[in-house]
């Protein structure tokens, strides 16, 4: 499910076990998310699901459920 391995990348990069990411999540909901941990995110994303997100695509998402979107139209794992 790409939410579940969505969420598990988020844990990760923020070094954090019980964070909860929902569709909804902002850079605002998330302590230390800034735009280095962005960059970190998306190179672990894109590891992940074996997706290359369009540059004219990475400054557009303006919660998490965007990004999963992405995902899931770049994948077939949807």
């Amino acid at each position: 499910m790409v939410q579940e391995r969505l969420a598990q990348v988020f844990r990760e990069i923020f070094s954090d076990d019980d964070l909860v990411v929902t569709d909804a999540t902002t850079a605002a909901d998330v302590p230390g998310w800034d735009s280095l941990a962005y960059i970190n995110l998306i190179y672990a994303v894109e590891n992940e699901f074996a997706v290359q997100i369009p540059d004219e695509r990475l400054g557009s998402f303006a919660n998490v459920g965007e990004l999963r979107v992405c995902i899931e139209e770049l994948s077939d794992v949807g």
